[in-house]
């Protein structure tokens, strides 16, 4: 039996062939001879972490204070441990890949739809349909939540600093007729220059979120007790802040050298809990109770530095759109079969996309629970349930002469847990996030019943 003892970062983790040896060159110099997709404009193990980056803090930031508040002071630790479960949780889903582009020659080139795949080709059909139904949803659901942001403080600028009151509902529409042209760029090696800026915006608007909490003067705030409703929405909300998982293939498929994906993980999760852990303690221990699910609505209303971070945050929500969109809109190209190149198809298509979102952010202006419904459905499942699963199925094929990869018991102890905690965590916190947008007090009219509706 093949033992391959396998590093964390999983440069070399594959099925080898059956002569149990294996070089990811030949990989490479098989897509030169047929026309590598990427050649010298792949991605970096840098600009990857860029994306990943940018893509990731935003949202989370917003809403994390809430969630200190909701769960207490040990929501801090709950935020390390999630990041660190979903950065390993996506480490592992970059090694499924790296064993598919070494099994089948026809995952080493431009594919639109790489998690489904995964799924199909570890767990069957059944599979790929779970993955691609739960990564629209997530997905398009995150978006959503993107455009209320951008809105909403494009609303609040335009008011505040402007004195123009143009109704929130009228916001969205014009929010979403910016991005819709955005969405025609084609992967993320074409745009990744975007996730530069949402990257250095996310980090600028940290650092003034925390000097506005600190210089604002409030009475001091206490804490309501933790219920276990408001644990396990906030919980939802912690899982939501970490679930781009979903998007880590796509990125992957674009990299010079997708067998290091693992590193560009490590760095971004390192980087987005140095975000998110000090706004989070901030943002709590001022506002206490008071603290709103954005912590936007609770910062100064007429301090500049306040505007300057709603102008910093509706750059990096306005930027991130079209990355977690991504993979979305080429996984419904590979169903009808749009062409991988530019045209008019790609341009209808994602514009159609776009405006079912701007539908739906119409629809649902409710910020706080849809992203602990979201958090606690999807990105649990994706993030947390499938990659360790895809992981064990495919070691575990021998049906075709591979030889099997042995994973480490401690590894295993990892994965396993990881699962058992997506698995129990997701299933509270969607119960909790349903529970919340039936009760009478969470209904917010749509903008086409109320468009002078408030976001919240």
């Amino acid at each position: 039996m093949y033992d391959e003892k396998t590093p964390v970062l999983g440069d070399h983790l594959s099925t080898v062939p059956p002569s149990g040896k294996f070089d990811d060159r030949s990989i490479n110099d098989e897509r030169s001879e047929s026309g590598s997709h990427l050649g010298k404009a792949g991605l970096t193990i840098l600009t990857t972490t860029i994306i990943i980056t940018g893509e990731t803090a935003g949202v989370g930031i917003l809403a994390l204070p809430k969630v200190i508040v909701n769960c207490g002071w040990i929501g801090l630790f709950v935020i390390i441990a999630c990041g660190i479960l979903a950065g390993f949780s996506g480490i592992r889903l970059g090694s499924c890949w790296i064993i598919l582009r070494n099994r089948y020659p026809e995952c080493r080139g431009q594919i639109r739809d790489p998690y489904p795949l995964i799924g199909y080709y570890a767990s069957g059909r059944a599979a790929r349909i779970l993955v691609s139904v739960s990564n629209q949803f997530q997905l398009v659901g995150g978006s959503t939540v993107l455009l209320l942001l951008s809105a909403d403080n494009i609303s609040s600028l335009f008011r505040n600093l402007a004195h123009v009151d143009v109704s929130f509902c009228i916001w969205l529409v014009v929010a979403a007729a910016f991005l819709a042209p955005v969405t025609w760029l084609g992967t993320p090696k074409d745009f990744w220059p975007v996730a530069v800026g949402a990257m250095v915006s996310t980090f600028t608007a940290c650092v003034i979120i925390i000097v506005a909490a600190l210089g604002d003067d409030v009475p001091t705030s206490k804490f309501n007790s933790p219920t276990p409703t408001s644990f396990f929405l906030a919980f939802g909300t912690i899982l939501f802040a970490f679930g781009n998982t979903s998007t880590y293939p796509t990125l992957q498929v674009d990299m010079k050298e997708p067998n290091k994906f693992g590193y560009s993980v490590i760095f971004a999760t390192i980087v987005v809990i140095a975000m998110y852990l000090p706004v989070a303690a901030v943002g709590s221990f001022v506002y206490g109770s008071r603290v709103t699910d954005s912590i936007l609505s609770s910062l100064p209303q007429s301090s500049p530095l306040t505007y300057s971070v709603q102008i910093l945050i509706t750059v990096h929500l306005l930027t991130a759109f079209n990355i977690g969109l991504n993979p979305v809109l080429q996984e419904f190209e590979e169903i009808i079969r749009v062409p991988k190149d530019f045209g008019w198809k790609r341009c209808v298509l994602r514009t159609v996309i776009v405006a079912f979102i701007l539908f739906m952010a119409e629809s649902l202006p409710h910020f706080g629970a849809l992203l602990s419904l979201i958090g606690g459905s999807t990105v649990t499942l994706l993030t947390f349930i499938c990659p360790g699963w895809f992981y064990f199925r495919l070691c575990n094929q021998e049906d075709q002469g591979w030889p099997k990869i042995e994973i480490p018991l401690h590894e295993k102890v990892l994965l396993i847990a990881t699962m058992l905690i997506g698995f129990a965590g997701g299933i509270a916190a969607t119960i909790s996030a349903i529970s919340e947008l039936a009760s009478p007090s969470s209904f917010v009219a749509p903008c086409y019943i109320n468009s002078n509706i408030t976001f919240g």
